[in-house]
């Protein structure tokens, strides 16, 4: 039930809240040259992502059981 659009969505959304998130958990290594933690970088994008992708599909789901209900 995921189609395109909530790839997109979802892909923007995760590069948005990832980034910010990112810039915050490792400031130090942006701003001190300290060492990223490469896999912590990686998961700080497929939270939001996942979670964004989730979300849209209960939402597309209950829909459907909405629109089944009122027929």
């Amino acid at each position: 039930m995921v189609n395109k659009k909530v790839i997109k969505r979802s892909t923007i959304i995760a590069l948005v809240v990832g980034t910010l998130l990112n810039v915050i958990n490792q400031y130090d290594a942006l701003v001190y040259g300290a060492s990223i933690q490469w896999i912590k970088a990686v998961l700080t994008y497929c939270v939001p992502f996942c979670v964004s992708v989730i979300s849209s599909v209960i939402t597309m789901r209950d829909i459907a059981q909405e629109q089944k209900k009122s027929r």
